[in-house]
């Protein structure tokens, strides 16, 4: 409902006072939970994670988490042999029983000094046995070199490649310990059993896995980095909820990133646009398997988050073939380039083996929308827009729609002893939604889906010290979404053709290719030596259904092929590494140089999806002496081209492309064993806009063994992507129904030189970052505050009057148009405690504070209220909300789990068409999962995403979407119910 500005703002502020009190109320929860573990907390628990390092390397961290001395004879003790080991929040005896197996001493602790000596063979006594076992985790995935130790001894295994381990026991009273990082240690007694079968769960401190974003040190985990890394196991997320697309599964799995579908948006409609830290969706870099993931060919033109931007379609990767999703929330333009102003997105592809794994879902969502509206509403019972016919024909109610069903497959094969071969394919079946709206929109909703995805993931050694790897796959997608409704009487419709009117479809083929192939060795020297290329296209087509050319009148088809676009990018990049243990206390040194080329082309449609044609059926290619048709009824000239998208024409079409070239050069050092420091640089030259040069400096403080301080500075960049310098179309805008053209201008036409606008030109950032990490007990805390300053932001003008334009009403341009400043707060608050020997109950506290204002708009003579309006300024503004805050609680118990989340939405406000605010008010809401373990090899998993059915405030008809809401805050699709077949073979 409409809220006059003074009651907007008077309620903003309060909304922001409850926030603030939320928040500080659970932060108070979190601290006194937090020192209450760190009182009863061990002070010894240890969390390693090497490749390949000499064993001194190892005590030195151990030395410097606990304060315990080391006292060995060298001669006895071989410290320089290089092995690898990991202990994940484990206490000091036990992590050093693993490691004297590991490098063969025996060990005596006498308070706080630990004597190694020199391991003595074992005798074997008569009573010794052989027990055999493997370990998996809970999908059923074996755990490669997962310690198993005798509890009280040193004596213990490894499992190999297949999860397989064999142990030799003195007696039936033995008790083995199972552990593996990232997952819970477990405590089993054996018994007179022969043979085990461990499962291990995920642990808490999942975040201290190794990540391969932001770091190029190898040893390095995401909370001993400089910067704020998110590390997300996707097989957690998937199995937990019915989301079956990643931006929807990452919208409530991490605090800053934000995505919704949209409607009545164009080719938004298809491929939701995606943001982080409510920047631009291509003010994020998306990486895979770290390795450049080329953008989407559509610009988003209308109303919808991140218009005047292009950005990557993350649903284009299944879901099913990641591992894990690595988020990098920190400027980052100086280490990976172009585009990673807000942050990077790293994922990371699946390389299990010998095993088949997989799902089948089936989902649907509550048509109830939660509203006041009149009898006779479009998308209300008896008059519902019928899905399956033109026309504007009325179907029958339905209590349910947008009915999903997805199928994935994983399977993987062992390539000799280290390599693999890992292969997914996925399919997903998405009706359309419809949901409440107003005349001129019976189409508002959802678009519908048929997709199919498939993915690879190759690695095959060459040597000891070499592979050779490759991955990649294909995404099609066939997507239908409604347009605006041509009501009569219209110029627009033909009755002999829809007697009751007609909302057209806009329908597209949406294919994505990509692979990426290199050779990484480690040489004798110690340098690690990268070289890839990795390709990439997306091609964007566009069929328009259940339409018509009105200039063609009762000879016009219903159907066109309305042309597209595509967008393809050739990577090639060498990265040469070194780690020198003893600089200091250990020092990483990267370099490296990247070439890329990008080619951008818009391809025309068959002449009756963009022409105009006369009386006599040819197209008009004179006005002079050519005659339009007129409508009957109106006694209008009939417009051309297909309604609801009128297709690109050979005026359209282009064929660009341009190179860069990139240097850069990374360095970490630990000064000492609690103070790092880094920097990175970079320089690149553009051959459309010239060359810059970005660059960035980070630390991190062990302020206690649990405690880390970090803090980064840097510059950054975005380059005008090819798509916003040469991109043009003539469309029809809606105002409030009413239609318009439109000229949407390319930045290097005389057309837009003629109002003054220049060349685009690349924006550049300063971004800040301060935080900190901690661990007490079974809690784990991080806090990262930031600032986020960028100049001569890529913006869509608003419409200007264009007389001097045949057939125009007005026409749009992309400028460098704002400056803007962010700051805000991420928080991520844990806590996993095991209750039993099979229960465990986990609770995460996620939050997102962010603020964004605008500096300065750069309109120069022109006037600031269509060039960058309230109306643009409000889209900009709610890229996101001004706070996103969830609270998930889960439970597991041997063949039962379960999860409860509460995500809430702060206040959101737009300026609609009558240039009135249109306040969303604060909401939150409820997702419910139940999982069942049937058998080893299934598990079945029922659940509501949105329980309770909640839905945005209700607005009016001057919406940009057409219907009662704009896709904010949780979206309109209302209550989602689903059920979830795993299996695991």
């Amino acid at each position: 409902m409409k809220k006059d500005l003074e009651h907007s703002a008077l309620a903003t502020r309060r909304l922001k006072q409850i926030n603030l009190k939320i928040m500080l109320n659970l932060l108070s929860v979190f601290f006194i939970a937090f020192q209450a573990s760190a009182r009863t907390g061990s002070s010894t628990t240890i969390e390693l994670d090497y490749e390949n390092v000499p064993l001194k390397r190892i005590l030195k961290d151990i030395k410097a988490q606990t304060n315990y001395s080391f006292f060995y004879n060298v001669k006895e003790i071989d410290d320089t042999k290089k092995i690898s080991f990991r202990a994940n929040n484990e206490a000091i005896d036990q992590v050093l029983k693993k490691l004297a197996q590991k490098a063969a001493f025996n060990f005596e602790i006498n308070g706080k000094q630990i004597v190694l000596t020199k391991m003595s063979k074992r005798t074997d006594t008569p009573q010794e046995r052989e027990i055999k076992g493997t370990v998996k985790d809970e999908e059923g995935n074996p755990l490669s070199g997962a310690s198993i130790v005798i509890k009280g001894t040193t004596t213990g295994a490894q499992t190999d490649f297949d999860g397989n381990f064999t142990l030799t026991l003195a007696d039936d009273s033995a008790i083995i310990i199972v552990s593996y990082i990232g997952f819970e240690t477990k405590e089993i007694s054996v018994g007179n059993q022969s043979s085990l079968d461990v499962i291990l769960k995920e642990a808490a401190a999942q975040l201290d896995n190794v990540v391969i974003v932001g770091s190029r040190n190898p040893n390095r985990t995401s909370t001993e980095t400089a910067t704020a890394v998110d590390v997300i196991p996707m097989a957690d997320v998937v199995s937990k909820t019915g989301k079956i697309e990643v931006n929807q599964l990452l919208q409530y799995a991490a605090p800053s990133f934000n995505a919704n579908k949209q409607s009545g948006s164009d080719g938004a409609d298809h491929i939701d646009p995606a943001s982080l830290r409510g920047l631009g969706p291509d003010q994020t870099l998306v990486l895979i398997n770290g390795k450049r993931r080329h953008q989407s060919s559509l610009i988003n033109v209308f109303g919808t988050r991140g218009r005047g931007n292009t950005g990557t379609d993350l649903n284009a990767i299944p879901a099913s073939a990641i591992k894990r999703i690595e988020i990098l929330r920190d400027g980052a333009s100086a280490q990976y380039g172009s585009d990673a102003i807000a942050g990077v997105i790293n994922i990371v592809l699946k390389d299990r083996t010998d095993e088949l794994s997989g799902s089948i879902s089936y989902g649907a969502y509550n048509t109830n929308a939660q509203g006041d509206f009149p009898d006779g509403t479009p998308n209300t019972d008896g008059n519902r827009l019928d899905t399956e016919r033109d026309g504007n024909a009325i179907g029958e109610d339905q209590s349910f729609d947008g009915g999903s069903i997805k199928f994935a497959a994983n399977y993987g094969v062992k390539i000799g002893e280290e390599g693999y071969a890992n292969f997914t394919t996925e399919y997903i079946a998405k009706n359309k939604i419809l949901r409440p709206g107003f005349d001129f929109r019976r189409g508002f909703g959802e678009a519908a889906i048929d997709g199919f995805n498939f993915f690879g993931n190759v690695s095959i050694p060459v040597s000891e010290n070499t592979e050779f790897y490759a991955f990649g796959g294909r995404n099609y997608r066939d997507t239908d979404a409604f347009a605006f409704t041509r009501n009569n009487p219209t110029e627009r419709n033909v009755v002999s053709i829809y007697p009751n009117g007609f909302t057209p479809r806009i329908t597209s083929n949406i294919i994505d290719n990509s692979v990426s192939a290199g050779i990484r060795t480690e040489m004798e020297n110690g340098w690690n030596v990268d070289i890839s290329n990795t390709f990439g296209k997306n091609l964007f087509h566009y069929f328009i259904k259940g339409s018509l050319n009105a200039s063609l009148e009762e000879t016009s088809p219903v159907d066109f092929d309305a042309g597209g676009h595509s967008l393809s990018q050739n990577v090639t990049n060498l990265d040469i590494s070194k780690f020198y243990e003893d600089i200091m206390e250990g020092m990483n040194l990267a370099f490296g140089a990247e070439y890329k080329t990008e080619n951008f082309e818009i391809f025309a449609g068959e002449a009756s999806s963009y022409g105009t044609f006369d009386i006599d059926r040819a197209l008009i290619t004179n006005p002079a002496t050519q005659t339009i048709p007129t409508d009957p009824i109106t006694g209008e000239q009939r417009p051309g081209g297909s309604q609801g998208f009128p297709g690109y024409s050979p005026a359209n079409e282009i064929d660009r492309s341009r190179s860069n070239v990139s240097l850069y050069g990374d360095l970490e050092l630990d000064i000492t064993e609690k103070f790092l420091v880094s920097g990175a640089a970079r320089f690149e030259y553009f051959s459309d806009f010239g060359s810059t040069t970005n660059g960035k400096l980070a630390a991190r403080y062990k302020a206690t063994e649990n405690i880390n301080i970090r803090g980064s500075v840097s510059s950054g960049f975005r380059a005008p992507s090819l798509a916003q310098i040469y991109y043009n179309l003539k469309y029809t805008d809606f105002v409030s129904g009413q239609a318009s053209e439109s000229l949407l201008s390319p930045n290097n036409s005389p057309v837009t030189a003629s109002f003054g606008i220049g060349p685009l030109k690349e924006e550049k950032a300063f971004n800040a970052a301060l935080g900190f990490t901690a661990k007490a007990g079974n809690f784990t805390a991080t806090v990262d505050g930031y600032y986020i300053d960028i100049k001569d932001r890529i913006v869509l003008t608003g419409a200007f009057p264009a007389p001097q334009i045949p057939n125009v009403n007005s026409a749009q341009f992309f400028v460098n148009g704002v400056d803007t400043k962010t700051t805000g707060l991420d928080v991520i608050l844990s806590y996993k405690n095991t209750l039993s020997e099979d229960s465990s109950f986990g609770a995460t506290f996620l939050a997102n504070f962010n603020n964004m204002k605008i500096e300065n708009i750069h309109n120069g003579s022109l006037d600031e209220s269509t060039y960058f309006g309230p109306r643009d300024k409000a889209f900009l503004l709610a890229s996101a909300p001004d706070s996103k805050l969830n609270l998930n609680l889960t439970y597991d118990k041997s063949w039962f789990d379960t999860s409860l989340s509460f995500t809430h939405f702060s206040e959101i406000e737009l300026i609609d068409y009558g240039l009135v605010p249109d306040y969303y008010g604060a909401k939150t809401v409820t997702d419910l999962n139940f999982g069942f373990q049937l058998s080893e090899s299934l598990k079945l998993n029922v659940g509501s995403n949105n329980l309770f059915n909640v839905y945005p405030d209700q607005q009016d008809a001057d919406s940009d979407s057409g219907g009662y809401w704009d896709a904010v805050q949780m979206g309109f699709a209302g209550a989602f119910y689903y059920a979830r077949l795993g299996f695991t073979f």
